[in-house]
């Protein structure tokens, strides 16, 4: 958590400070998050001390303290001071287990005095806190009870799994539109409900207010000192947004008010859980973060890390083998080797690691001084520090391997398991006092590792304890513990997981919705609205359209491979828009996915790079995507399209935009009209939603010019 204050100081203008908290070490997260968290930590002072302007900063620790104040001192943060510097102040205790715990020290050590911006450790921005702040001090000048302005952001959760892109539940907020009052905050909707219950005085007391669920929480708060007052009078206050701010919200005594700022540029976003690791790291490595990116923020004892084409960082220490393929949007770190014939594809590979022959790694992060021996497979997991896998060893999706373990010959670790050396602790502390714990779950004792299969569904030998009681290390088993959550027994790993959705939960999940709109029982649901309600029908056209998209791909993928007659493709796909009663700019953007994502398969399976398979995937289909593009609205559409794309489902694409763009208008697939039409339709846009536009101003300038050229020439 990171606090910023502002405080007289002789002479000069107010002097900004920062306080940060370091999150308690939470049970559940593999050993030694602290370490990462530091990292974390050190983008949060880069942000705040270059983009800021915050003169003082104090992080709050207390499990791994040491090495957090370990990591400050040698990135050159403590006792950082003067003119155009930050100084760093770690303050330590070992006693506190919530924010609230935290608060109270600090109030007690008496550090800070004045107005301070608090932030969680784990957040990731480049955001400018300027207008923030100035909103905040602005509104303290008219309204002395304005004490909190909590920073948020536009996040529309997914329809199906009613979660974030990070993997948080949606959030629903009631905010005044005019003034921007935080009215409600329910952080644990229940999403079996199609209706909340807000109490009767906030409709009394507000004519007008906007109901959101499609806003993030970016745990950046610009805070007066009453509120380390308010977590010294309250101790019941532990969890910053369920006790404190719901707290101040339903207070009608003191009266204290609590407002917001919604961020339109920039970026902010939170890492408390396996699936925000995930998504924060990839927008790290696609530039969304800027200047918090691999090449200008590197490890200062290692080689450099330089940007490549495809969005592929290297250092210049790596030793590559010439088969071995680095697939887009990956890193490899310094004094890393990769042997023959290894493919890396949308991964992270630490310091030091020793990647042999044969290896596939896709879609996961290595740390450093890994060992990943002949024939190995690691999909969309988490491999710590020291880890070893021996030859011919799988790891399945969403798995963590913590620091130092060794999985044995040809090993299957099944998908999701959490594996650590330590065993697993016992339950002592509440989950409902620890500020990041997921209060959903307990934990349990765990047992040894000892029940994998092999490689050829052929069981290992159990792990067996020698005389000395220590578990065997032999290359037939794992040498660690199972980590587990447990709440009623049913434990849906994939909604924190580093590993994507499984295909078949998101079909259950879709047939859920289906089954809700058709069965919802009026009699629990009283203040529900008819079923012709705006929101029913935007869930049910988001599912009517992607079911259409999905079989378009699946008609794609078929005519690919032989099954479908290219003459009876547009048949086929004409059928399916009737079926689903759609227009033809549904069938573009369709089309155009479909096409486009083949390039991006081809890619991944053959040496070629994405550029040249997109080319190659567009010069053949193009004919079947201009079927659907006979008006400019229906080109603009393959354009909005491929913005998705590059957004959501496609990122590898985000580096190429403004190369393939050219090329979409060369081949005739969408045309000028219709790249000026965006192009101007953007103008007013926030700046998050001009990134492409940006990037290809200058192919939109050229066709600007050569615009006028031909009216000049025509007059």
């Amino acid at each position: 958590m990171t606090t910023s204050r502002a405080r007289p100081t002789p002479g000069g203008p107010p002097r900004r400070q920062l306080h940060a908290q370091i999150p308690p070490h939470h049970p559940r997260a593999p050993q030694g998050a602290a370490a990462a968290g530091a990292h974390a930590d050190d983008r949060v002072h880069a942000h705040v001390a270059g983009v800021c302007g915050v003169e003082e900063a104090f992080v709050f620790c207390c499990a791994h303290s040491h090495q957090v104040k370990e990591y400050l001192e040698k990135a050159g943060w403590a006792g950082k001071s003067g003119p155009g510097s930050m100084a760093v102040t770690a303050v330590e205790s070992h006693d506190a287990i919530s924010a609230g715990d935290a608060l109270r020290v600090i109030y007690d050590r008496g550090v800070i005095h004045g107005d301070f911006v608090l932030i969680s450790g784990d957040t990731v921005s480049n955001m400018s806190l300027k207008d923030a702040l100035q909103e905040h001090m602005d509104r303290k000048k008219k309204d002395p009870l304005a004490v909190m302005t909590m920073v948020i952001k536009h996040s529309k959760p997914s329809i199906l799994t009613h979660q974030t892109r990070l993997g948080n539940d949606e959030i629903v907020m009631a905010i005044d539109p005019e003034t921007k009052e935080l009215l409600y905050y329910e952080d644990r909707a229940d999403n079996s409900h199609l209706y909340i219950t807000i109490d009767k005085d906030v409709l009394t007391n507000n004519p007008t207010l906007q109901l959101h669920n499609d806003m993030e929480d970016c745990y950046i708060d610009i805070c007066s000192p009453e509120v380390l007052s308010l977590f010294t009078d309250n101790f019941d206050y532990q969890h910053l947004r369920r006790h404190f701010v719901k707290g101040l919200l339903v207070d009608d005594i003191m009266g204290y008010k609590i407002y917001t700022h919604e961020l339109r540029s920039g970026y902010a976003a939170r890492i408390d859980n396996f699936r925000s690791y995930d998504t924060v790291s990839k927008d790290v490595i696609q530039r969304w973060t800027y200047p918090m990116v691999p090449d200008v923020i590197s490890s200062r004892d290692c080689s450099e890390s330089r940007l490549h084409r495809q969005g592929v960082y290297k250092a210049s220490d790596v030793t590559l083998s010439s088969s071995a393929q680095i697939g887009a949007n990956s890193v490899v770190g310094s004094a890393t080797s990769i042997g023959d014939h290894c493919k890396v594809l949308n991964s992270v590979i630490g310091e030091g690691c020793k990647i042999g022959k044969n290896v596939l790694i896709n879609g996961s992060f290595i740390w450093d001084n890994v060992i990943i021996e002949d024939g190995c497979k690691v999909s969309n997991s988490l491999v710590c520090d020291g880890v070893h896998l021996r030859a011919g060893a799988i790891v399945e999706p969403g798995c963590v391997l913590s620091f130092k373990v060794e999985v044995g010959k040809n090993v299957v670790v099944p998908a999701h398991s959490k594996v650590s050396l330590l065993p697993q602790p016992s339950n002592e502390d509440s989950d409902e006092e620890l500020e990041y714990a997921d209060t959903n779950s307990g934990i349990t004792d765990s047992p040894p590792f000892s029940s994998m299969r092999s490689n050829g569904d052929q069981s290992t030998v159990p792990l067996e304890e020698d005389e000395s009681g220590t578990s065997e290390t032999g290359t037939c088993g794992v040498v660690g513990y199972v980590w587990t959550s447990v709440d009623t027994g049913i434990v849906e790993e994939w909604r924190q997981s580093i590993a994507p959705i499984p295909k078949e939960k998101l079909e259950e999940l879709r047939h859920a919705v289906s089954d809700d709109d058709g069965s919802e029982d009026e009699s629990n649901n009283p203040t529900l609205p008819d079923k012709d309600d705006s929101s029913d029908s935007v869930v049910e056209d988001d599912d009517h359209i992607s079911k259409f998209e999905k079989e378009v791909e699946e008609t794609f993928q078929r005519a690919l491979g032989g099954g479908v007659n290219r003459d009876n493709l547009i048949l086929e796909i004409n059928g399916l828009r009737l079926a689903y009663s759609l227009q033809h700019a549904d069938c573009a953007g369709a089309v155009f996915y479909s096409v486009m994502k083949s390039a991006l398969v081809a890619a991944q399976s053959t040496n070629d790079t994405l550029l040249k398979t997109t080319a190659d995937a567009l010069g053949k289909w193009k004919d079947l995507v201009r079927n659907y593009t006979k008006t400019v609205d229906e080109e603009m559409e393959i354009l909005l399209k491929f913005e998705e794309m590059c957004q959501e489902t496609t990122k590898e694409f985000s580096l190429l935009f403004p190369k393939i763009l050219p090329y979409l208008y060369d081949t005739e697939v969408v045309s000028e009209d219709a790249i000026l039409r965006w192009a101007e339709e953007k103008e007013h846009a926030d700046e998050s939603d001009k990134v492409f536009v940006r990037q290809s101003e200058a192919f939109i300038k050229w066709l600007k010019e050569a615009e006028e050229e031909d009216d000049e020439e025509e007059e």
